[in-house]
């Protein structure tokens, strides 16, 4: 299609980034259509010369990842102490529309781009900065990276990650950066979508990570008194070894317990007497199970798995990835146009076809002289005017069919800069996330106690139909028919089945927006495949780079589900951008392993490039040496040897301020240990170092002592403890909601602030199953005696006909 017809043709972005977020945030506006320009310093960006293998690029070329994040955009070198580029560099801003800053280069270090600055100056733009913290807080501007904020959110050790003898593991992959870029992307969005005359948007990592990797923690201590896990424990089976490689086998429900008894050849342990949960079962059995499994081969796992369908993948790094059956038969891999080289699709599918095919990467200053002759024929001030709206999605109306995470997450967003979303769900087919509390169904109202319900629902409204009956059906279609956007996470097959695929949504309102988020997409040999997180991860090759180098990846759990519903966001947005210009409708598909594709490319992107496989290499990474966890002294809140703290050393200056706080050890004055690929070469030497140095101190020192110094560091978290983060506190991330059947407990909000507001993002409680029948069934027309009797017949409501142990055994129902 030609960029003139897509969605953000007309926009220009100026992208003076330094990493991974913001030029993922960058490439996602751009593969929109905009026309983004990359302000880089003398030399180029860092990102031109980066490798997570360290292997240096081509004379004259750029590193695979650079080029992979600047398809489609333009290059202006921009020396600031030069009086002419400053003069260009303010032409550009005058003539941007948004601008997409992060900190630490030469140009966004001077004052004059500072973000409240280019506001000062440019009251038309959109400015979104991404920083660790935020822009202000009493943790604004603390040295952190990736790895370091993985702790301080909790996800490190959240979800129970690692073996329980051994440190826990930080996600591989810097996988917190590109999910920030993800949200940065929707949040610049969001705020063109409203229009107004420009603001500031101030999205802090730390958020981003406390939402990609920890389950609503918070929210679940508040309301059940108890963490959502104190223990870390293996996922069995997990990712394990079969007779002729790795194969990915889940057991998220007590049906999948039942039927991997089933299928490993001991049906009787589904009957044995025991209040073990699955967990514990599944553990106390790991070593019969993985023995069986040893001697099957992956295909044969897969194939006996996915007839009982329970959740299974192959497990995918950088080589074998783009060689997978599903992966080839959608075509999610395309060639690089400028540099050849393998790189994952877009994230996200639209039908009729609305993204531009991506264009090549540019050369280091290649439109400079381009974008200087425009300056000086004209200055191009845009301005934009109006009112803001608060609510950028107020009059969107969003039918919700929706369960666990994913899809959830996605119109919770719109929820909570207010859209109507109505979700529905029937006595039969709770949404799964009522299901996983562990509440006991002897408890009156079990299905309203859920936090993690709670978490993902609040601000949405509750209709129950039983899509089983023709008659629930056809209130579902009229109900489709006076919502602009319908967002669906069923199994394929489901919408036709319930009589509300795309062609019957669109017959029923031509300018509908329908966003389907399969696991594997709607097409392939996996498109029917149980599609949990896991699976998820295990599949895309974020699951292989974490873990221990010497055992099996380690499961994320967490990243594969959220992920996928920021990306289907971005997609509904370009969608909405794209119907207020049309006044057309359109059909999305926004698979969750497309989008897991995309974050973990870099995997791809270095073995297709540099015949480089990347590896796992338990808690340290390509950018920071030392990088790793290092146990402190005491014991956690649970009474276990589990206090830990991070370390990132990602400068030779942080090396020197390290080896300051530690009083000058003799150890540390080795002039090897001055660079980062000496210290690399002696990172085991310097681990003992560190951790003897950690051992005798407890947490709270080690951080105190290395902070102060300048030195990136953190508290491995447990994520109930979010709230006690003060920089969380003063950005009020965490917002009071009184639920009348569990009370007040707080709930996380999303890891932007918007200067034109809102600045209270959770106006109702999650709803009472049902809650809404009466007051939207009638506005559909219909008569209340009919839904009298349609509530009596169990049609409309109902009490919950299904519980804990009948939980649906997928994520896509």
């Amino acid at each position: 299609m030609s960029t003139a017809a897509a969605p953000l043709s007309g926009w220009t972005v100026l992208d003076l980034s330094t990493g991974i977020a913001g030029a993922y945030c960058t490439k996602l506006l751009a593969d929109g259509g905009a026309e983004v320009v990359v302000v880089e310093p003398p030399g180029g960006a860092a990102l031109r010369r980066w490798s997570a293998s360290h292997t240096a690029p081509a004379p004259g070329g750029d590193a695979p990842l650079f080029t992979f994040l600047s398809g489609s955009k333009r290059s202006v070198l921009v020396d600031v102490t030069a009086p002419p580029d400053r003069t260009l560099l303010d032409a550009l801003l005058a003539a941007a529309d948004i601008v997409v800053w992060e900190p630490d280069s030469p140009i966004t270090a001077d004052p004059a781009y500072s973000p409240t600055a280019l506001r000062r100056a440019h009251r038309h733009l959109v400015v979104t900065a991404i920083t660790p913290f935020g822009l202000d807080g009493p943790w604004a501007g603390r040295p952190a990276t990736e790895f370091t904020l993985q702790a301080w959110s909790g996800g490190i050790i959240g979800l129970g990650r690692g073996a329980p003898e051994r440190a826990p593991v930080a996600v591989g992959g810097r996988i917190g950066e590109w999910f920030a870029g993800a949200h940065a992307s929707a949040a610049t969005l969001t705020s063109r979508l409203r229009g107004g005359a420009g603001e500031l948007i101030d999205l802090s990592m730390l958020e981003a990570q406390i939402l990609g990797l920890t389950y609503f923690p918070v929210t679940f201590h508040d309301a059940l008194g108890r963490p959502f896990r104190d223990r870390r424990r293996r996922s069995v089976p997990g990712i394990a070894t079969a007779a002729d490689g790795l194969v990915s086998v889940g057991c998220g429900t007590v049906q999948q317990w039942y039927d991997l008894c089933a299928m490993v050849g001991h049906p009787e342990w589904i009957d044995e007497d025991t209040d073990a949960s699955i967990t514990e079962r599944a553990a106390a059995k790991a070593p019969q199970i993985y023995a069986w499994l040893a001697e099957q081969p992956v295909e044969v796992v897969q194939d006996l798995a996915s007839a009982f369908r329970i959740p299974n993948g192959p497990v995918a790094d950088g080589a074998n990835a783009p060689k997978m059956d599903h992966h080839l038969a959608r075509g999610s891999f395309v060639t690089d146009p400028r540099d050849g080289f393998v790189r994952p699709g877009a994230p996200y599918r639209f039908d009729p076809p609305l993204l531009p095919e991506p264009g090549p990467a540019p050369r280091l200053g290649e439109h400079t002289e381009h974008y200087r002759a425009s300056a000086n024929r004209s200055c191009g001030i845009r301005t934009r005017s109006g009112a803001t709206e608060q609510l950028p999605f107020r009059g969107v109306r969003v039918l919700d069919l929706t369960t666990f995470w994913a899809g959830p997450s996605c119109t919770h967003y719109l929820a909570m800069l207010g859209a109507e979303v109505i979700h529905v769900e029937s006595a039969a087919r709770l949404d799964g996330t009522r299901l996983i509390a562990g509440v006991p169904v002897s408890e009156d109202r079990w299905w309203e106690k859920s936090p993690i319900f709670a978490g993902l629902n609040a601000g949405k409204k509750s209709v129950t139909l039983d899509l089983a009956d023709d008659r629930g059906r056809a209130l579902l279609a009229k109900l489709a028919a006076t919502c602009d956007v319908v967002v669906e996470n069923y199994t394929p097959r489901v919408l036709a089945q319930i009589g509300l695929d795309y062609p019957a949504y669109r017959a029923l309102r031509p300018d509908g927006i329908m966003v389907r988020m399969p696991g594997f997409g709607t097409t392939g040999p996996w498109r029917d495949n149980p599609a949990f997180a896991y699976v998820i991860e295990d599949t895309s090759g974020i699951s292989w780079l974490t873990g221990h180098p010497d055992e099996n990846p380690v499961q994320p759990y967490s990243i594969g589900d959220p992920n996928a519903g920021v990306h289907a966001l971005n997609a509904l947005l370009l969608a909405l951008t794209h119907r207020r210009r049309t006044g057309a409708g359109t059909l999305i598909e926004a698979a969750m392993v497309d989008a897991a594709l995309n974050v973990a490319a870099e995997q791809v992107l270095e073995y297709s490039a540099n015949g480089v496989l990347l590896h796992r290499d338990g808690n340290r990474g390509p950018a920071a040496a030392p990088q790793n966890l290092y146990q402190a002294a005491g014991t956690d809140e649970f009474g276990g040897r589990d206090c830990w703290v991070a370390i990132a050393i990602a400068t030779d200056g942080h090396w020197r301020k390290l080896r300051e706080a530690l009083g000058t050890p003799f150890w540390m004055l080795d002039p090897a240990l001055s660079s980062a690929a000496g210290r690399r070469a002696r990172h085991t030497e310097i681990d003992t170092r560190l951790a003897t140095w950690c051992a005798d101190r407890d947490s709270d020192d080690i951080v105190r002592t290395l902070w102060d110094a300048g030195i990136p560091v953190a508290k491995v978290l447990q994520p109930h403890r979010q709230t006690e983060i003060p920089q969380l506190i003063f950005r009020g991330f965490f917002e009071n909601l009184t639920h009348p059947i569990t009370g007040t407990a707080r709930h996380s909000t999303i890891p932007a602030r918007f200067s034109a507001g809102p600045y209270r993002f959770h106006r109702t409680h999650a709803p009472l199953l049902g809650q809404d029948n009466h007051a939207i069934l009638t506005d559909l027309g219909l008569e209340p005696t009919l839904l009298t009797e349609l509530c009596t017949a169990g049609v409309v409501g109902g009490r919950p006909t299904v519980g804990p142990a009948t939980v649906p055994s997928s994520t896509n129902r």
